[in-house]
């Protein structure tokens, strides 16, 4: 499948395994590690995403007319839009009234990760600008008949340079907590109102005074009993929600032994016993908190597993931010503020474009206006004397 440019060739991969993973990860780079391809291969080979979740792989690979890899972008052909984090149901069954068939689609994503970061992965050495892949992107769901392109959490940079060749830019919302040179948590607390520091402090006082064990674990210091309990809390935190268990049992084992030390486990025992856990990712300049599950009830366990004890480990290995994943406005009291997360959609039935293009140009400024006083509500002192 060409681009407009002749000198380079797109080919779609049915498995992460027909790309040479320093190929791939050349283009994906360091910085985050749900692009690399130790995590795409974990996420297939344990079965999570395939044909049992939809998530049917279709890799991108644009190659120069010396046969190397010059760009990449995980993808899959989804005939759903679950476990993306952006929704589009309403786009899909507004079409389909209409007479359309909106499935299949193509996702060019993370599986069941809403961690924003480069959708894209251009070799640096190729100065290839991301419109160049967009454009093979899109043909290529042209020359498939299908009816979109989706590039989810990807950077605003990306989001901007496929806008500017016809794409649609959509912006959303999740909750980061960024690092302003703190030395100590306490550090932290200080950038905060006395109110606020004082509702942390009777938290995290409340959950280490329920007589359970903290620790954070990393890479092969994550035994086999450790995921076998974490599975559990997993499994039970989405059955709580109603949800579905995308990720099985052998992916977290495959995750802790292809990620290694980037791969942090922070876990509560009561008596030797894990009671609950949060799986955390390190990048070149963040902790990406990803689930979390629990066994028992005991006061305020969650903000300190999965909120504080990030901000701790954050400081203490010099991280920019913590991500915390999607939703949650609870997340600002912890010090945690609205940021924007970017998608670019391409769309090829004219009607349907114009119809998606209105509802962002009206979704944009509610957004951002929704942003501005969500951050309103930040614990953070003011230039008002607050001590």
């Amino acid at each position: 499948m060409p681009d407009r440019s002749p000198a380079l060739t797109l080919s779609l991969h049915r498995a992460i395994a027909e790309i040479d993973p320093a190929e791939w990860d050349a283009c994906a780079g360091t910085g985050n590690p749900f692009v690399s391809h130790a995590f795409l291969a974990a996420v297939e080979d344990s079965g999570s995403a395939g044909v049992r979740t939809g998530w049917l792989p279709q890799h991108a690979a644009l190659r120069d007319a010396a046969g190397r890899l010059v760009a990449a972008a995980p993808m899959y052909a989804k005939s759903h839009s679950y476990g993306e984090y952006v929704f589009d149901h309403g786009w899909a069954h507004a079409f389909e009234r209409a007479g359309g068939q909106y499935y299949p689609k193509l996702q060019v994503a993370v599986p069941f990760s809403p961690v924003p970061g480069r959708r894209l992965l251009l070799h640096p050495g190729a100065a290839l600008p991301p419109a160049a892949l967009g454009r093979a992107l899109a043909q290529a769901a042209g020359e498939l008949d299908l009816s979109s392109v989706h590039v989810t959490f990807c950077t605003e940079a990306e989001a901007t340079a496929l806008a500017a060749c016809g794409w649609l830019h959509r912006i959303g919302m999740q909750f980061h907590w960024e690092n302003a040179g703190y030395l100590t948590f306490d550090d932290f607390l200080g950038a905060l109102s006395s109110r606020k520091r004082k509702t942390i402090r009777r938290e995290r006082r409340d959950a280490n005074g329920a007589g359970l064990e903290f620790v954070a674990l990393r890479g092969p210091e994550i035994g086999r009993r450790d995921w076998a309990a974490f599975y559990e809390f997993y499994t039970s935190t989405v059955d709580r929600k109603w949800g579905s268990a995308y990720l099985t049992r052998q992916f977290f084992a495959l995750l802790g032994a292809r990620l290694g030390e980037r791969v942090v486990l922070m876990m509560a025992r009561q008596g030797g016993r894990p009671v609950a856990g949060a799986l955390n990712l390190i990048g070149d300049d963040a902790l990406y908190g990803r689930n979390w599950g629990c066994r028992g009830d005991f006061p305020f366990l969650h903000f300190e597993l999965c909120y504080y004890r990030a901000i701790e480990f954050a400081i203490a290995h010099g991280l920019r931010r913590v991500e915390a994943g999607a939703q949650g406005e609870h997340k600002i009291q912890r010090g945690y503020r609205p940021v924007p997360t970017h998608s670019a959609h391409w769309i090829a039935h004219a009607g349907l474009r114009r119809a998606v293009a209105d509802f962002l140009d009206d979704e944009r400024p509610a957004r951002l206006a929704e942003m501005a006083a969500l951050d309103q509500l930040s614990p953070f002192r003011r230039d008002n004397g607050d001590p």
